[in-house]
């Protein structure tokens, strides 16, 4: 066992957050935990690594254990560059490769007489091989780029980074550190849909245990083996990932449900006879009341079963039915300045269906939305829309709420035939009762603009939903509620989200922006992820020819000679890959070789060695330089 909570609870001041936390995690387990925003589960984690203790019960580590921990926002500050604060993660390394190559020195000086140099030599160059030393940089290399980070990024001064790029940085040096339990709360908050992609893969193999605070229900489907529920204060620990844990809890609820009923139906039923009873007055009926109310008093009786956040109501009824064609986008292109967004654009959307967009940030997927709803204007091509077709856009940074307006004032003047009594009705499906229709929408969070933004688009009756990032900030439950209701929905709908387990839920095709143009794909995200090699493969060569047929022929000419220099370039590479292979693996044989007994105490023979050994890693070293060359 890795990781022991026992009974644990935390209350800041009067506020009871978390009321009783029970739960292991043994080696190379990988695990969840999950609630609703503000459920305490950020304070579990914090009461694991030691900046918070618990007010009762025990967090048990093995001794001499400490978590690696990645925090929401982590932020470094730093002098390095990106990659050089990686590199520092492992400056031990550093250090023995140092005093390694110190002792070559001093082992070649002396001659003979060297065991004891020899025998320290072989014990660090041991302890080298084993924590990857040889291989450190590749490895910085390969987290910076899965993190999303290109080459021309590593250079960069953390000073210098964007608060979701540090984060970046702080979990590429955490999962360098390969701490032997990770605790990662919300890791993917500031990555895309490819980093996502290999951060699962990661953790997947990762050699230690994991334990994750994410929203990312897709990500936990990957990677748990178990899923902790935090509800009301109280942990409840599920064997599977989340889509097992979402039909368990379901399940259990029901039970719970059935059970409650089935009691109250009894003790009602022995209630009218206890009343019975006592109406009938006799002195034998009195005495048999009384012992049933003596024996219903000793019934333990079932609390009624709830589930954080269930009350929250989404209906989505279009009032009119649109034409069969709902849009048609044909021959779009963006650019801004000398960036070119997407061109030459076209697809058609019908009655009925329901799209995703997705592709890499930066791409233009929250551009074309606007673009489609009017807000701003393409380059070139069109945008029409059919008959009877009713647009309502749910933009992600809530721009058409204004945050000076109470709740209530927000929907009054959006639709002022509303009666007070439909406004307050509207917003407690929303979960905004009482006083809370009078706060500002300014202080709102971001989940609760996300529900108040949803009433508005429930109340708008369109039959197109236009939806930029829905799910932003929303709980689990809250997202799996605008699923529900988005299957449920008789109008159409196209949405931006990098919200995969969402996309499947929803989505009947998936439009992907790539290479600026886009490639339709008749399924959900895990099609896509079927597809998406072959379909990016077929992809290729018809906007090349496309593109050719509108050029000039020097331009073709330009292209075709572009391509025989990149072809070239990748021969070049593949020959230097295959030579710094080869040149590895001789260096390795060679320490190997000077590390033996017999050749300890022949100084004529480490000598050669030695020299052969020198020469290999200049001729490697030249050969890296022209390797990080043709990379860049």
């Amino acid at each position: 066992m890795i990781l022991s909570l026992s009974h644990v609870r935390k209350a800041f001041l009067d506020q009871e957050v978390v009321k009783d936390a029970t739960f292991q995690l043994a080696e190379r387990e990988k695990a969840a935990l999950i609630g609703s925003n503000g459920a305490g589960k950020t304070t579990i984690f914090r009461m694991i690594v030691g900046e918070l203790c618990p007010d009762e019960g025990a967090v048990i580590l093995p001794k001499g254990l400490v978590p690696g921990y990645l925090a929401q926002n982590a932020a470094p500050e730093s002098a390095h560059t990106i990659y050089d604060e990686l590199l520092s993660v492992r400056s031990d390394l550093f250090e023995t490769e140092q005093e390694m190559r110190l002792l070559e020195k001093e082992i070649e000086k002396q001659g003979s007489d060297t065991d004891a140099l020899v025998l320290k030599h072989s014990a660090l160059n041991e302890y080298f091989e084993k924590e990857n030393g040889y291989a450190l940089r590749s490895e910085v290399t390969g987290i910076l780029k899965g993190l999303g980070f290109t080459e021309a990024d590593f250079d960069k001064k953390i000073a210098f980074l964007s608060g979701g790029e540090k984060t970046r940085v702080a979990l590429g040096k955490l999962l360098l550190k390969k701490p032997e339990l990770l605790l990662l709360d919300e890791p993917t908050n500031h990555l895309d849909m490819k980093a996502v992609a290999w951060l699962e893969s990661y953790l997947e193999s990762y050699p230690g245990a994991v334990l994750l605070i994410s929203h990312d229900r897709y990500l936990i489907d990957r990677v748990a083996e178990k899923v902790i529920d935090l509800s009301f204060g109280v942990t409840e620990v599920y064997r599977g990932n989340y889509t097992a844990f979402a039909a368990k809890k379901e399940a259990r609820l029901y039970a719970a449900e059935r059970e409650y009923e089935k009691q109250q139906k009894e003790i009602r039923r022995q209630e009218e006879i206890i009343d019975r009873f006592y109406r009938y007055g006799t002195e034998r009926q009195i005495k048999k009341a009384k012992s049933r109310e003596k024996l219903l008093s000793h019934v333990e009786r079932l609390e009624k079963p709830v589930e954080e956040n269930n009350e929250m109501k989404l209906r989505l009824i279009p009032t009119i039915e649109s034409g069969n064609d709902v849009l048609a986008v044909e021959g779009l292109s963006k650019a801004f300045g000398a960036k070119t967004l997407f061109r030459d654009v076209s697809f058609e959307l019908h009655r009925g269906e329901k799209i995703a967009v997705i592709g890499d940030n930066g791409t233009g997927k929250t551009t074309l939305l606007r673009i489609i709803t009017g807000e701003l204007a393409p380059d070139s091509g069109t945008v029409r829309y059919g008959t009877k077709v009713y647009a309502a856009y749910f933009d992600q940074e809530h721009a058409a709420l204004s945050p000076e307006k109470t709740l209530f004032q927000e929907i009054s003047d959006a639709y002022p035939h509303m009666d007070n009594t439909r406004i307050r009705n509207t917003l407690a499906a929303f979960l905004f009762t009482g006083d809370d229709v009078f706060k500002s929408v300014g202080s709102l969070s971001g989940g609760e603009q996300g529900r108040l933004a949803l009433a508005k688009l429930m109340l708008s009756n369109a039959n197109l939903l236009i939806l930029d990032e829905p799910t932003n900030h929303l709980d689990m439950i809250s997202c799996g509620i605008l699923e529900n209701a988005l299957r449920a929905y008789e109008g159409t709908v196209i949405t931006v989200s990098h919200d995969r387990y969402f996309i499947n839920a929803v989505a009947d095709s998936i439009l992907e922006l790539y290479e600026k143009h886009f490639i339709h794909y008749q399924g959900g995200y895990d099609y896509y992820l079927e597809k998406e090699e072959l379909f990016h493969s077929l992809f290729a060569p018809d906007t090349a020819v496309r593109e050719a047929e509108k050029a000039s022929q020097a331009d073709r000419m330009r292209r075709k000679e572009e391509s025989a220099r990149i072809r070239k370039a990748e021969n070049e590479l593949k020959k230097t890959e295959e030579e710094i292979t080869r040149l590895e693996e001789k260096l390795k044989a060679l320490d190997e070789e000077m590390a033996l007994p017999e050749n300890a105490s022949d100084a004529d023979k480490l000598l050669s060695l030695h020299e052969e050994r020198d020469a290999d890693e200049q001729e490697l070293n030249a050969l890296l330089v022209k390797w990080e060359s043709l990379m860049s």
